[in-house]
């Protein structure tokens, strides 16, 4: 009875899991990004500028939905991680469990008995007194590691539910920025667009390098109070939350380098202006998608390809941070492609595509020496 006895105190006194898991203080944050970006959205209404507060509210939804997501797929690893133990351990386990019950089945005089006499009893004794705070030990892990089972599987039902809301949340929040610009759409008084001319140079281009040459042949006039864009390089935010898929001049899958980067976004995702800059192009372009190009200093021009709805016109200003429009897509997959995602990597979900080049006085350059950071994970 003393193996049994062993076992049993070991499963009720076994220290529990550790408290919190990677994956759920990740949730945690992220719920508390989320209520904050919550409260935002309320308050949004009465702020003094609704484009802005919209904006950063917007943002604080992705933030907070890209941290979810991640707790999410923490969760689902660790959770696999741990069922691939239990399933590579079974058999193991199984045999010792099986002679420890055929060890306690024996009478226990025949225990205290042994062929080779008092000798061969002692070393008997000693292998069992080795054995049971090995099964100790053993029961102690497997229960911490049922115990963290058990969390997983609720954090992630309860993310799911948190996702789900928020994603409600956020696509409000886009709505109401959406209908706020168009409340708010004018133009500044030393900038006019010139449509007739704008459809002229669009007819005489045939690729994205001859639109981008041909304005930076004819810059916009200079606005005022606008700081040095070139003492920005390398302080710049990214325009859009997401992963980087392709450097700069980096090839893709067939074989093309192209003298940008490439970002996976969410479905719907908010651009923004990372530099107070004029708008000199947005609108479709070949097979690019709608395409903005800004100009945040004369001889720099900002390209930015793959975007869905545009929230600005050829001609206006644009602050630092200002909404420049949102990614294509649908936002709100089901909670079973979540979880499918989740399994397959921090990059599933990112299904849309940002293009970003930016140019020195024409010339291509590196666009991730101007950021302070790439998104590459």
């Amino acid at each position: 009875m003393m193996l049994r006895a062993a076992l049993a105190a070991a499963l009720l006194l076994a220290s529990p899991a550790r408290a919190e898991t990677d994956a759920a203080s990740v949730a945690a944050e992220a719920a508390e990004m989320l209520e904050q970006a919550g409260f935002a959205l309320l308050e949004a209404d009465g702020a003094r500028d609704r484009v802005e507060a919209l904006t950063q509210t917007v943002r604080a939804y992705e933030e907070g939905l890209l941290a979810l997501r991640e707790g999410i797929r923490q969760a689902a690893l660790r959770e696999q991680t741990i069922l691939a133990v239990f399933e590579a351990e079974r058999d193991r386990l199984a045999r010792l469990l099986g002679v420890l019950q055929s060890i306690e089945g024996a009478p226990a005089p025949l225990l205290l008995m042994h062929p080779e006499g008092p000798l061969g009893t002692a070393r008997s004794g000693m292998i069992l007194s080795e054995i049971t705070p090995a099964v100790a030990e053993e029961a102690r892990t497997l229960r911490a590691q049922l115990q963290d089972l058990a969390t997983l599987r609720a954090l992630q039902d309860t993310a799911l539910g948190q996702l789900s809301g928020a994603l409600d949340r956020a696509q409000e929040a886009r709505t109401q920025l959406s209908q706020a610009i168009a409340d708010r759409r004018m133009l500044p008084d030393n900038f006019i667009r010139d449509e007739t001319a704008m459809a002229e140079l669009l007819q005489s281009v045939d690729s994205l390098d001859g639109l981008a040459e041909a304005l930076t042949a004819d810059p916009a006039d200079p606005a005022p109070d606008l700081p040095d864009f070139a003492d920005a390089r390398g302080a710049l935010p990214l325009p859009v939350l997401g992963t980087l898929l392709r450097s700069f001049e980096e090839s893709d899958a067939a074989g093309v380098a192209r003298p940008g980067l490439v970002y996976a976004t969410g479905p719907r995702a908010l651009v923004t202006s990372p530099w107070p800059s004029s708008v000199r192009y947005a609108g479709p372009l070949l097979d690019y998608g709608n395409v903005i190009i800004l100009e945040p200093q004369a001889g720099y021009l900002l390209v930015l390809a793959g975007l869905g709805t545009l929230y600005v016109t050829p001609g206006t200003l644009v602050p630092s941070g200002g909404p420049l429009g949102l990614m294509p897509g649908d936002p709100g997959p089901d909670s079973e492609e979540l979880i499918v995602a989740a399994t397959q990597g921090g990059g599933a979900g990112l299904t849309e595509t940002l293009y970003i080049e930016m140019r020195d006085t024409g010339a291509p350059v590196d666009p991730a020496t101007w950021f302070t950071e790439t998104g590459r994970d």
